[in-house]
This record gives structure tokens, C-alpha cells and sequence, in this order.
């Protein structure tokens, strides 16, 4: 695709931050490929912006691990996308470039944070967009646009050059816009990289031989926690009539409910550990070490003006509440405390796979949300109980990704496929099996 057509493109959406023009390589598995990078992937000589003021002229000097996997491969990285500030957001409405429209409806999001890439695969406008996942900041979007969206293992895809939010939950993935081409874009990402520490040595299996499977006899874990706090509707008429279909396969169904108490947890738990991780992996944008520095009489005034008028309001917020979890005084019975609590949420996520493959739920209780509101009450049920729930992968680390199921209202919706750790392979074979089930077809 030529910039032009992508700018076409680009004009009903606002997803992209800059454009880029590079000579592919002349032979990989992803000649012919056009692939958007997330603005917090590193590649040399574009701005890397992370939506933030303060990296507003950003310039990288060196590749993210994934770029160089990409350029190895053949890829054609055409574009930098938009993307909420730092990643913390899961609307992109914070981004200094302005809110990302929905391809199927404009006057509604593409969710966040990775929600430029979202769109953009949604659109069709790419093959393939890169993301970051922390909390489910690609799976999510996916659900929206009616597009592919993977998390992988943590660990499976190294996340050296790729701006931080927080470490222990961040997780590099991508949208595609089908199973297969998901599939082998993890042959290309994943595997062992010496410069991030917590990448792992976990063989990578040729995952587009492992895609045929017959639902005939297979267990199916239904997240039913889920639809009990959503309301009655389209939405859950659609999950229900897909489970109908399972069963016709001859899946067997297997019911999985999480105590509400621990699915109150996670939001909070996830704020927590989220915001504290944050304030610390941010602590040099100062516009000393690096950022747009504002002018001062010492350089304390510098770095304070800096960061008070480089940063949102609500980046300030978070990190105020973060640098609160981490202070002595607090550290033990709020930062410690919550990563006990996760501790438990993963540990009761765990008995979910002690008899089946994967577990199944709706990616999102909700069609994407109008630009302009209104939004779901963080504490009503249906938010707390069934719109977190993809959070719990990132908490476990444990693989998993979205594929479009229905239409409700002329919106996409999803579903969203989990596995254990490194089991990708099961995970991809289950998805390209529910994808030829639903035969979803988009309208771009």
C-alpha cells in the first residue's frame, strides 16, 4: 500500500502518529506484509512518541528486538500509531494527536491503549499492527474492530525497545486480521533475546502446522462468571448461541466460575501494581535524562516543570497514586498486599485448565462506547466482574487472544480464547477452529 492510500485511509480514523518509508528486505515469511508499530516500538529514525508531550520529538537510535524481527522478515513497517499516553488508558482518548474512530462507526472508540493498531487492522488499512498489552489493551480493541488480537506467554515475545508501562504485566502482541496470519506472525516474533532478560528459551513451534483440529469430543472451559453480571441482550444471546454451536461440534462444555470476591479484586489489584510499576519505569522522563525540558532557574525546578507540565493530568494522577503503594510507610500494606491478592487470583485462575485446553469468554459485556460518552461505571457489576477479566492474563502471564464473533447493532463483537503457559499452539488451533465455526465476515 502506497503512503498516499494509507493517508486515504487514515483520514476518517486519526490512528496514525507518522509514516514511515524504508526498503523492505528482499525475501522472509512477511514479503509483501504492511505492518504498523505501536508509537512505543523503537525503530530507528522515527519519532517514538508514546503519545506523551514530553517525548512529543523523540527520535529513536536503536530498533525494539521486534522491529529487527520484522525488517529480517521482510515486513514493510509503513506506520507509527496512535495510542493512550504511556499506554495508560484503555480508550486512547489521551493522546496528543486526539481520539481514534472506529472503521465501523466513527463517532465511537477503537479501545486502548493499542487502539491506532486497532483500528487500522480493523480498517483493513494493514495486514498486521503491533500492539502492547497490559492490562487488555490489545484484546480488547480487537473485540471493538473485529480483528484479531493476540497476547502471547509472558516472556514468549521480547519486549527490549518497547516503552514500558509496567513491567511485570506488560506484554508485547499484535491485531491481524485472521487466525493464520496470527499464527505465523508468533513464528516470527517469538523466541529467546539476550538483551530482555525475561524473554524465554521455550522452543517456538511451527504454529501454522498445528492449526487443523476437530471439536469432536474436545473440553471447552465457558467462563460463565462473566455473563451472570452482564444484562440480557444481543450480546449475550450471541456468546450463547456460539456455545450452542460448540456443543453441535461435539465440544463438551465445561463451566468455570471464579469466586466474585477475587473478580472485584482485580481492578483495584491491577491499579495498584500498574500505577506503582509506572511511577517507577518513568521516573527519568525529567527532561534531563530524557523528555522536553522546560525552562528553570536550578535543575529541581527544571525537572518539576518538567514533569508537571509535560505529563496529563491523569499520568499525574497515576503516578501520584503509584509513588503512594511504593512510599515505606505504605509499601507493605498496599504494593506488597496487592501482589499477594494477585497471587491468589492466579492461583484460582490455574485450577480453570486442570481439565480443559483453553476457556472461553466474551472479550468485552459492551459494543465500543461513543467518543463522547457515556461510559460504564467502573464500580457497577457489569464493569468490575466482566469487562476486567481479560486482566487476569496479565497477571498469570498465560497466553491469550480475541476473534471477532458477532455483529450487535452494526458493532463487532468478540470472544476471547486462554491457555496455559507456552500453549500457543493449542490456542491458535481452538481459535482457527471457532473462526471457520463463526465464518465472521467484516465489512471492509
Amino acid at each position: 500500500m502506497s503512503i498516499d492510500t494509507l493517508k486515504k485511509a487514515n483520514e476518517s480514523l486519526n490512528a496514525i502518529v507518522s509514516y514511515v518509508e524504508h526498503q523492505p528486505a528482499s525475501e522472509g515469511k512477511l514479503i509483501g506484509w504492511d505492518i504498523a508499530l505501536k508509537d512505543n516500538f523503537n525503530m530507528i529514525g522515527t519519532l517514538t512518541t508514546a503519545s506523551c508531550q514530553l517525548l512529543s520529538n523523540h527520535k529513536s537510535i536503536y530498533n525494539a528486538h521486534v522491529t529487527d524481527l520484522l525488517l529480517a522478515s521482510g515486513a514493510n513497517i509503513v506506520a507509527k500509531t496512535s495510542m493512550d499516553e504511556l499506554g495508560m488508558g484503555g480508550t486512547n482518548l489521551s493522546a496528543i494527536t486526539g481520539p481514534v474512530s472506529n472503521p465501523y462507526d466513527t463517532s465511537r472508540i477503537s479501545g486502548g491503549s493499542s487502539g491506532g493498531s486497532a483500528a487500522l487492522v480493523g480498517a483493513k488499512a494493514v495486514r498486521v499492527a503491533l500492539g502492547s498489552d497490559t492490562g487488555d489493551s490489545i484484546r480488547k480493541p480487537a473485540a471493538f474492530v473485529g480483528a484479531v488480537g493476540v497476547k502471547p506467554t509472558y516472556g514468549r515475545i521480547s519486549r527490549y525497545g518497547v516503552i514500558p508501562y509496567a513491567s511485570s504485566l506488560d506484554h508485547v502482541g499484535y491485531f491481524t486480521q485472521s487466525v493464520k496470519d496470527a499464527a505465523l506472525m508468533l513464528e516470527v516474533l517469538a523466541g529467546r533475546d539476550n538483551k530482555d532478560m525475561t524473554s524465554s528459551f521455550e522452543p517456538v513451534p511451527a504454529y501454522t502446522e498445528l492449526l487443523d483440529m476437530d471439536l469432536e469430543g474436545k473440553r471447552i472451559g465457558i467462563f460463565s462468571s462473566i455473563q451472570d453480571y452482564m444484562p440480557e441482550g444481543e450480546i449475550k444471546k450471541s456468546f450463547q448461541e456460539f456455545t450452542n454451536q460448540l456443543e453441535a461440534k461435539g465440544a463438551v462444555l465445561v463451566d468455570k466460575k471464579m469466586d466474585e470476591t477475587l473478580l472485584r479484586a482485580v481492578l483495584p489489584v491491577y491499579s495498584i501494581i500498574s500505577n506503582s510499576e509506572a511511577v517507577a519505569n518513568h521516573a527519568d522522563l525529567d527532561g534531563v535524562r530524557y523528555g522536553v525540558a522546560q525552562v528553570g532557574d536550578s535543575l529541581e525546578e527544571i525537572m518539576k516543570r518538567t514533569r508537571t507540565l509535560g505529563f496529563s493530568e491523569t499520568i499525574k494522577r497515576r503516578f501520584v497514586f503509584g509513588a503512594y503503594a511504593l512510599d515505606d510507610k505504605n509499601q507493605e500494606e498496599v504494593f506488597n498486599q496487592a501482589k499477594r491478592v494477585r497471587r491468589v487470583i492466579v492461583d484460582a485462575y490455574a485450577k480453570f485448565f486442570e481439565d480443559v485446553d483453553v476457556v472461553v469468554a466474551l472479550a468485552s459485556t459492551q459494543i465500543a462506547p461513543k467518543i463522547e460518552g457515556p461510559f460504564l461505571d467502573e464500580k457497577s457489576d457489569q464493569s468490575l466482574i466482566s469487562e476486567n477479566h481479560m486482566v487476569i492474563n496479565n497477571f498469570s502471564g498465560y497466553p491469550s487472544m480475541t476473534i471477532p464473533l458477532a455483529f450487535v447493532d452494526a458493532m463487532p463483537i468478540g470472544i476471547n480464547i486462554s491457555t496455559k503457559p507456552f500453549e500457543e499452539a493449542t490456542m491458535f488451533a481452538y481459535a482457527n477452529a471457532f473462526e471457520s465455526l463463526i465464518n465472521w465476515k467484516g465489512a471492509f
